[in-house]
């Protein structure tokens, strides 16, 4: 076997070692026959079983996401963009015409009309709007597959050794829908830095190096494949040698860092926490080196079951993961309901919001239904009898909220008091500040809690009217907008002059672009996806906070993107 290295863009870092396993590219394999005007009905219903199946796959993978709580919620927006392709009447009745009037197959008809799309979209001189032409190309190859009877799911993994998908494109959903065979990683033909799929690999930190050209011709079912995500290469067929090295910097580099404290050049202590949603995702927290649990977004508990968790069931799950953490400190936030996350069950306690996310939820919906509240907040205050475990109040706006929560809280107390329940006296009560209002009135949330976190995606979200779930306005989703670094440095600025803690639990904590600025903000407390724990160590070890400072003021000052970006590039090089 011939040993080759294929350069491409790595989208998602890592080194990731397995077996190839190629994915069917549809469109390139399309053929083209006539069909007798006998069967031109029969291939239409052809056309629309097919449309059809693909309708339940996406909706069967959107369901099954969401249950699983280990991807993002965000990304059920990409399925959503999909079936809305998909049942466009572009894709779902223009290739009818074609079928009928050119007597073709439905598998031809369908490739000429995303042709004429194409064409369509190449016309487009807004950039964002131009690339979504991708997302047409990935729903007709999903047609396209069920109209050819392939699977739309990998067979079995090649041996015993971890599967590398190798693919000429691969959609959202295919990441998404192949993470249950635990690949290894991916790469492609085509693809870029900012594509959905490459956002997705990013957050599953799945190592991914894609825009390869040729590699989904050049490689073969079976072949062995390191996929160096950093280094941008895929090595394919190497030899005993390089296998070992790089077999040798995964196990080393894991050893290191998972033990090694995360502390910058010039002596700057950091605690790098995690983000779970599960009892079930502490082994990960474990495995990554994480000095705790940040956020344990308590909400998945009600979500995805009949019924709503009883006080014990709660409790039994708090427990589980305050003592798995073996002292470390367990941060659980109170049910964040509402917005994109909804339960039916709880419909009848409280109004649905036409606008959920500026409606009832979060600790709004908490302090408008005491009892359900009051059952949380035992459960929380017996699990303290176990770990260190403090409450995190969410979108928090006013200190008359957090006068109402800690009353509550009181109130829990003394229930369990009276029933004789052992509990923690002191528990640490905080807040998250994800509202502008939270961050320019945070002087009464400094007088009244203990520590404050960040929640980014939401103060993001708020400060500039943009939901990046829905896809005509994600793209203008900008962690680095001037106001959003402005309020940030105000946050933590106010709240180490006032000697409390805050962190940033947010996705900028885990993305390593962001590790520098934050460092130079004033964060030294970050809590991110297990899986992000390493890379963000890594940057944080290489970092000298002092030497960024001045770059990081010059970044506070500016307003100019072009200039904004040109210093990020800077901060990061």
């Amino acid at each position: 076997m011939i040993t080759f290295a294929l350069h491409g863009i790595g989208v998602s870092g890592g080194i990731a070692i397995g077996r190839a396993q190629l994915v069917s590219h549809a469109t390139l394999e399309v053929a083209h026959y006539t069909v007798p005007a006998a069967r031109v009905d029969q291939e239409i219903a052809r056309l629309d079983f097919a449309v059809d199946e693909v309708q339940k796959e996406l909706t069967a993978l959107h369901n099954t996401m969401m249950r699983s709580g280990e991807v993002p919620g965000e990304f059920g927006a990409f399925l959503d963009v999909h079936w809305m392709i998909l049942n466009d009447p572009t894709i779902a009745e223009a290739p009818k015409r074609i079928i009928a009037e050119q007597r073709c197959n439905a598998e031809w008809a369908l490739t000429q009309q995303m042709n004429v799309l194409i064409d369509q979209f190449d016309q487009i001189e807004d950039p964002y709007l131009r690339e979504r032409k991708a997302d047409v190309v990935q729903v007709v190859e999903r047609v396209l597959k069920r109209l050819m009877g392939k699977p739309g799911s990998l067979p079995s993994a090649v041996a015993e050794e971890r599967t590398i998908l190798v693919a000429h494109d691969l959609s959202p959903a295919d990441v998404i829908q192949f993470k249950q065979h635990h690949f290894a990683a991916f790469l492609t033909d085509l693809g870029g830095v900012t594509s959905h799929t490459a956002i997705v690999a990013r957050s599953l930190a799945v190592p991914a190096v894609v825009a390869t050209h040729n590699a989904r011709q050049m490689i073969r079912d079976g072949e062995m494949l390191i996929v160096d995500g950093s280094s941008h290469v895929v090595i394919v067929n190497p030899d005993r040698a390089v296998l070992a090295e790089y077999r040798l910097k995964q196990s080393e580099k894991l050893k290191r860092l998972r033990s090694k404290p995360a502390e910058t050049l010039d002596g700057q202590r950091v605690m790098l926490n995690a983000n779970i949603e599960l009892p079930g995702d502490l082994a990960q927290v474990l495995d990554s080196g994480a000095n705790g649990v940040g956020l344990f977004r308590s909400e998945f508990l009600f979500l995805n079951r009949y019924g709503l968790p009883s006080e014990d069931e709660q409790f039994e799950a708090y427990r589980a993961v305050a003592a798995g953490l073996s002292g470390k400190p367990l941060t659980i936030r109170t049910f964040d309901l509402g917005a994109d996350k909804q339960k039916a069950d709880l419909e009848g306690l409280a109004r649905v919001a036409p606008n959920p996310a500026l409606g009832l939820r979060a600790v709004r919906f908490c302090l408008a239904e005491p009892k359900l509240f009051g059952t949380q907040l035992r459960a929380i205050l017996r699990a303290s009898h176990y770990g260190k475990v403090r409450i995190l109040i969410p979108m928090l706006a006013s200190v008359a909220e957090i006068d109402a929560t800690i009353a509550l809280i009181d109130e829990a107390k003394e229930n369990l008091r009276e029933q004789g329940e052992p509990f923690d006296a002191n528990v640490p009560i905080g807040g998250m500040i994800e509202i502008p209002a939270a961050v320019l009135a945070m002087g009464g949330f400094l007088k009244r809690l203990d520590f404050l976190s960040i929640g980014t995606n939401d103060l993001i979200q708020y400060t500039l009217a943009v939901d990046r779930s829905d896809e005509a306005v994600s793209h203008l989703y900008d962690p680095l907008h001037p106001a959003i670094i402005k309020l940030i440095a105000l946050a933590i600025g106010g709240a180490n002059k006032a000697k409390v803690p805050i962190a940033v639990c947010g996705e900028m904590a885990g993305e390593v672009l962001m590790t520098r600025l934050l460092l130079g903000l004033g964060l030294r407390d970050f809590s991110m996806h297990p899986a992000h724990v390493p890379t963000v160590k890594q940057r944080v070890l290489g970092s000298d906070v002092g030497a960024i400072k001045p770059l990081v003021e010059r970044i506070k000052r500016t307003d100019s993107p072009a200039k904004l970006a040109a210093l990020i590039d800077k901060l990061n090089a």
